[in-house]
């Protein structure tokens, strides 16, 4: 749904549609910015060593966030908005947030050192996906409507239906090439590196008892 709401840009007489702007920064500007951090983030644990302090466990927990983040946006590129997807967009930053104090903690314990940069990299990856879904819901706000009041006289409230407006395969593409060269693989060879590094201090440990 675009909202109907229109602005006057200075004297131009030029109409700008707030919904169409709105959906164009979300889709263009904010989720790609998204990996930024999240390389960034990478980098950090590589930096610090990741695979010898908090080791497999940590890494673990990353690829939880990613999915509790990823499900909710791979379902929001390809099925309206509806009450159904809203309740899977709150309760993926809900748990997302919980897992992410989590993912901190297991770092602290572990004597991973947390950097205040890293910190840092963490307020953007958390506030992110509650600026997106605050922007989609103004934008959606009779789905909104309809979700507090259990999706009552909409019988597509609660099943996923494909977006009446497709996104275009080479936006897709694009996004899912992202995905693969600014997630699954640092992300991926963290875990590994991880994996990796456990395996040699249990032979170390059993060669040493």
């Amino acid at each position: 749904m675009s909202t109907d709401l229109t602005e006057r840009a200075g004297a131009t007489g030029v109409t700008v549609d707030v919904g169409d702007a709105t959906t164009r920064y979300l889709l263009y500007g904010l989720l790609p910015s998204w990996f930024v951090p999240g390389v960034a983030d990478w980098v950090m644990h590589r930096r610090t060593r990741i695979e010898d302090t908090a080791g497999t466990k940590e890494s673990l927990i990353h690829s939880l966030m990613m999915a509790e983040v990823g499900i909710p946006i791979a379902l929001t590129l390809r099925y309206e908005v509806n009450p159904l997807l809203l309740s899977v967009q709150l309760g993926g930053a809900a748990v997302h947030e919980a897992t992410a104090l989590w993912d901190v903690r297991t770092a602290v314990r572990s004597e991973r050192e947390v950097k205040p940069i890293e910190q840092h990299i963490h307020s953007f990856l958390e506030s992110l996906p509650f600026g997106a879904l605050a922007a989609l819901m103004c934008l959606h706000a009779d789905q909104v409507r309809s979700l507090l009041h259990g999706g009552r006289g909409d019988p597509d409230a609660w099943r996923l239906v494909p977006r009446r407006r497709p996104l275009s395969r080479g936006y897709l593409a694009g996004i899912a090439a992202a995905i693969g060269t600014c997630v699954l693989l640092p992300y991926g060879e963290e875990l590994l590196r991880c994996v990796r590094a456990g395996r040699k201090n249990d032979k170390r440990n059993k060669k040493g008892r």
